[in-house]
């Protein structure tokens, strides 16, 4: 990660608008509008097949439908990685994951994984004089190279990186610690029962579910068989912290009001919020509210609990009457993954539901369920309602934004993103020159026009939980996605022009 300065200029009021060149900023400076505030929500593992407005018929979603209905839904936005820590660092940053070691599934106590002289997007929304928050999953690591100490003051954490307020599930809701972090601070944690987490040995003496099954109310499919926390093991080891404890079926209530509190509390400025939240990801542990209405299980379950999620996240919008000028952007951080660790008869009571939609793959995939994911933007005061087929990436979410704040990029920040602000609010329909897509073995490939190329790889062909096609092959790989979205027919043999060239600017990127 290069070394960049933290100073930016800050820019007063709205006057940053004048002169600016792009449509979207003309329309804006036209209108008078006033700073928007924007909110990210990234979901977790939902799939592109996963909602009602996307042609799910087995499950309904009317928050995110209305929110789709009154904005732009995007069939053709990618994440950058097929799993959690990369996709999240990639939007953060601008930079693609893969170009950083560090980068992989981060551990519960990974350090930050993020330079703190790393000029974030949170940075940039700051320093255009935001109020900024992150709320949710995090998954980026906090503190030190060494491990974090969960029993003091977490340095280096978000608030180091441009976020102003952060309470945050440091890693994923399936690994341990099981603790929320406010500030840098685990919360109600009592100092005389230390927390200690290891991902190496065991710690302490709780019980596991590899020790303990009886204990086990929700057993694991593969792996998660370590400390169990709420009757569910999970990956990692932990002791302490007892009362810091969260509860698995109060964690989508828990976050959602902090995101409303967040945005009640800041109605009088502009505000970023980036919101994280725990569904789909296992443990599926819905709400009473939710258990068994869905008909599909507990992972349909808590896709409803994210419905609501959504749906108050609006609500409150509309009360505070800030919802005409929030830019609300919902998406995934990957695709979906049915069977990820624990017997929850996910795949049993599917009953006809396709989290992938048409396409292959899924969550650790370089396939296109991977990384083609919902992408909805709402901003009644700067979007007419529409669907966008252009191709568009998360890795310019952050040039785009700086582009409509007139935020320049400082030297080395945000190498790989670009502006495509136009395309984001649905002003042109401009695909973007090409997608890059990661799976989780760091495979890569590229999306140019009609053609999809993936680079030859030895790595293993299925992952070994989900048993997942990661889209590994000894042989390159290419597919025509305009007649062939599903890619089932590889059509490098007959087509070695197409792949010399797509091979050669992968290779130039990747050099960049």
């Amino acid at each position: 990660m290069s070394i960049l300065s933290r100073t930016l200029p800050l820019l007063p009021g709205i006057a940053f608008l004048a002169g600016c060149g792009s449509k979207a900023q003309k329309e804006i400076t036209k209108n008078n509008l006033q700073q928007p505030n924007v909110i990210y929500i990234f979901a977790d593992d939902l799939g592109i097949g996963d909602l009602s407005c996307y042609g799910a018929d087995r499950v309904s979603t009317p928050n995110i439908d209305r929110l789709a209905g009154q904005g732009l839904q995007f069939t053709n936005a990618y994440a950058t990685s097929a799993t959690s820590t990369p996709s999240r660092f990639g939007l953060l940053t601008g930079m693609y994951p893969w170009r950083q070691t560090n980068t992989g599934i981060a551990p519960g106590n990974s350090e930050l994984i993020i330079d703190t002289a790393c000029v974030t997007m949170a940075d940039m929304m700051k320093e255009a004089g935001y109020a900024t928050g992150v709320i949710g999953k995090w998954h980026l690591g906090l503190g030190p190279k060494g491990g974090t100490d969960f029993n003091k003051k977490i340095s280096p954490n978000t608030q180091d990186i441009g976020f102003d307020y952060e309470f945050i599930i440091p890693a994923t809701v399936d690994r341990v610690p099981c603790v929320f972090v406010e500030n840098g601070r685990v919360v109600n944690l009592d100092p005389n029962d230390p927390i200690r987490v290891d991902y190496n040995q065991k710690v302490g003496n709780w019980p596991t579910g590899e020790e303990n099954p009886e204990l086990v109310t929700l057993k694991p499919s593969q792996g998660h068989n370590n400390t169990i926390i709420n009757g569910i093991p999970r990956i990692g080891w932990m002791t302490g912290g007892q009362t810091a404890l969260w509860k698995d079926e109060e964690i989508a209530d828990v976050i959602t009001q902090k995101a409303k509190n967040f945005i009640g509390t800041h109605k009088n400025e502009p505000f970023f919020l980036y919101m994280g939240t725990q569904d789909v990801h296992v443990p599926r542990i819905p709400h009473p509210r939710f258990a068994g209405k869905s008909g599909l299980g507990t992972r349909g379950d808590v896709i409803l609990q994210l419905d609501w999620t959504i749906g108050e996240i609006m609500q409150t919008l509309d009360s505070l009457q800030l919802a005409d000028n929030t830019i609300f952007i919902f998406t995934s951080d990957n695709g979906p993954v049915i069977d990820d660790g624990y017997q929850d008869r996910a795949r049993e009571l599917l009953n006809g539901h396709t989290p992938m939609g048409i396409y292959r793959g899924g969550k650790y995939s370089v396939y296109e369920a991977g990384t083609r994911v919902p992408f909805i933007v709402r901003w009644p005061a700067g979007i007419k309602p529409s669907k966008q087929q252009a191709l568009f990436s998360q890795i310019d979410v952050y040039a785009s934004l700086a582009s409509l704040l007139n935020q320049p990029l400082k030297a080395g920040a945000a190498p790989d993103s670009q502006d495509h602000l136009n395309t984001l609010l649905g002003k042109e329909d401009t695909s973007r020159d090409y997608i890059i897509q990661q799976n989780l073995n760091n495979t890569l490939a590229i999306i140019q026009g009609q053609w999809k190329y993936i680079e030859p790889s030895d790595k293993s062909a299925l992952e070994p939980w989900t048993k997942t096609e990661l889209g590994n092959n000894k042989k390159a790989q290419l597919y025509d996605l305009s007649i062939d979205p599903s890619e089932k027919r590889n059509l490098a043999g007959e087509n070695q022009g197409v792949v010399k060239n797509l091979a050669a600017t992968l290779q130039a990127i990747k050099a960049k």
